[in-house]
């Protein structure tokens, strides 16, 4: 695969992202180790999703959790529609994942919301005045999300996101097309995969989006194997390559870790215990090697520059309390932290800790909330809603 050390995907919902990747040409001469300014917006669990957009029109970005956005500067609490505060050790809220995006071409920024795996998305309409009754539409009827880690990204190259996922229904991998003519709701769906196939139980875990072989088409990424990239997106029935890549997974990352010119695959643990690369070493075969065991339940990544070197790091933090407090470590220390590689100069990564107070949810955001030419992480799970800002000079 000759595509460079970080030809690289972000997925996880970057409300920018689903996030994405965040840089500018002055930060990119910087190389040192980043540091951050964390802000609690709420210790309140309101959802395990987490986005941005500017969601009043004020030139300013906002934080959405769920069913509320925060209004920058001062993070005023605003309800999207009516909901509640959730109790973190028993109770899941019913956000999982959040993007915000201006879905029907209107001028303002909506909210997706991704539920309960195995149910319905929805996209909430952006009023353009002050309301608690967003107008609710499902994504795509009859299509219940499966697969714990779906993705924001843009499967079709025509500048929006979209969503990558299962279809609990049909057990297919599909992908759900955005909007792209004014005024139009409706999302479209499309095929992957046959019907049938592993990665699309409810609570299947792990999926990415990168090119594997080299061919520079994107390919889709399960733990047990990957399917061959299309040039025409919207065609189905992609190769499937059958290949142990990895035990359960969050979202799972494609970048050349090592230097040698081929993309290999990185991945979390959901609910267990783990932070590993997998070597590509031919179409069929991977070669795992374990990054870091820092903590349980990193059922969430993302990709950004963090430290202005134009490489990409890699974001990840614990899922606190993930399942209500009932697994193994699941109380330990909510770590927050990012991974910075060094192709050619083994172990070919080195691990910081960003903050032991705060973790991450089920998908992270990373965007510029302050506009001064930095990437700063925004998180929400069981342990609240913060922000970091990043300070690196």
């Amino acid at each position: 695969m000759k595509n460079g050390f970080f030809k690289s995907i972000a997925l996880g919902f970057t409300g920018v992202l689903a996030l994405s990747v965040v840089t500018s040409p002055a930060f990119c001469q910087n190389s040192a180790e980043p540091e951050f300014t964390k802000t609690v917006i709420t210790r309140d669990f309101l959802s395990e999703g987490v986005a941005v957009g500017d969601m009043n029109k004020d030139g300013q970005l906002d934080i959405i959790a769920g069913y509320y956005w925060f209004e920058a500067p001062d993070w005023t609490r605003h309800e999207i529609s009516p909901s509640k505060v959730f109790d973190p050790r028993k109770e899941y809220s019913n956000s999982f994942l959040n993007l915000g995006m201006d879905v029907n071409l209107d001028g303002w920024d909506d909210v997706v919301i991704i539920d309960y795996p195995g149910t319905p998305a929805y996209w909430f309409e952006n009023p353009k005045t002050e309301s608690n009754s967003w107008k609710k539409h499902i994504i795509a009827d009859s299509v219940g999300i499966s697969n714990e880690s779906p993705a924001f990204v843009d499967v079709d190259g025509d500048g929006r996101l979209d969503i990558l996922c299962g279809d609990y229904a049909k057990r297919q991998i599909i992908w759900l097309q955005a909007p792209t003519t004014p005024g139009t709701t409706a999302w479209k769906r499309f095929n992957i995969s046959e019907e049938n196939v592993a990665g699309t139980d409810r609570f299947s875990h792990g999926l990415g989006y990168g090119d594997i072989n080299g061919d520079k088409i994107d390919d889709v990424v399960l733990v047990d194997g990957w399917f061959e990239g299309k040039a025409d997106k919207k065609s189905g029935d992609w190769v499937f390559h059958p290949v142990l890549i990895s035990e359960p997974a969050a979202h799972m990352q494609i970048l050349d870790v090592n230097g040698d010119l081929d993309n290999d695959v990185i991945s979390s643990s959901a609910h267990s215990l783990g932070i590993w690369w997998h070597e590509y070493i031919n179409d069929s075969t991977f070669k795992t090697h374990l990054m870091s065991n820092i903590t349980a339940q990193t059922h969430s990544t993302i990709m950004a520059d963090l430290n202005g070197n134009g490489n990409l790091e890699m974001i990840t933090g614990k899922r606190y309390l993930a399942h209500n407090g009932n697994d193994a470590g699941d109380d330990d220390t909510p770590y927050l932290v990012y991974f910075e590689f060094t192709p050619m100069f083994g172990p070919f990564f080195r691990e910081h800790i960003i903050d032991n107070d705060s973790g991450a949810g089920l998908n992270i955001a990373v965007e510029d909330m302050n506009k001064d030419g930095k990437p700063d992480i925004v998180i929400a799970n069981k342990n609240g809603v913060f922000l970091f800002q990043n300070q690196i000079k």
